[in-house]
């Protein structure tokens, strides 16, 4: 599965074949087929890893630390990693765009995966309002929707404009605007939309 997801990532998925899998891979043919009914069902099936081993990532780096800002820092440093440590994630946000119209079994496993970690955001900034150190007048599920999409927005920027577009400065200034809108200290700003009592 890393030598598919690596010829996905290099050669694109008209351009990959099972043979060229089967060769970097130092296997036959036919032991890919042993394992993978298809083409699809292998890049399926390496996505799903690919993705497993990032979000295990993130958990063994996310400390426990009950200081809810920090672990958001962490979170975002662990896709900063993975966003520049090999060309498999620029390959997986431009699969997961692609999968929308083309493959609605991949375009579900990515629809997981989001919501797997909006729900892992929102949990920490939960705790961190339950512990007063992070402002409770602010949706946790609507704050963990603007992080992801900053980290992602920031990641599709840098892909396609690396020369204009540095990554972890943009990542930084995110965690900094993240950290004075969500720290107990700060006050609303910006455009107020109710949600239930709460208010982003």
């Amino acid at each position: 599965m890393a030598a598919a997801i690596d010829c996905f990532a290099r050669l694109g998925y008209q351009g990959t074949t099972i043979d060229r899998i089967a060769r970097d891979a130092g296997v036959t043919k036919g032991a890919v087929y042993y394992h993978f009914r298809d083409k699809e069902e292998l890049l399926f099936e390496a996505v799903k890893d690919r993705i497993g081993g990032f979000e295990q990532h993130v958990l063994e780096k996310v400390t426990p630390t009950p200081d809810a800002l920090t672990r958001l820092r962490e979170v975002v440093d662990a896709c900063f990693f993975h966003a520049t440590v090999s060309n498999h994630r620029r390959f997986i946000m431009t699969l997961m765009i692609e999968a929308l119209d083309t493959n609605p079994r991949l375009s579900g496993e990515f629809r997981d995966i989001l919501r797997r970690m909006r729900t892992f955001l929102t949990t920490v900034i939960l705790r961190g309002q339950q512990k007063g150190t992070l402002r409770a007048d602010v949706a946790p599920e609507a704050a963990a929707a603007v992080i992801m999409g900053g980290i992602i927005g920031a990641e599709v920027q840098h892909y396609q404009d690396p020369e204009e577009i540095d990554l972890r400065r943009v990542l930084d200034t995110l965690v900094e605007q993240v950290s004075a809108w969500l720290g107990s200290g700060s006050s609303a700003t910006g455009v107020a939309v109710s949600g239930g009592n709460r208010a982003w």
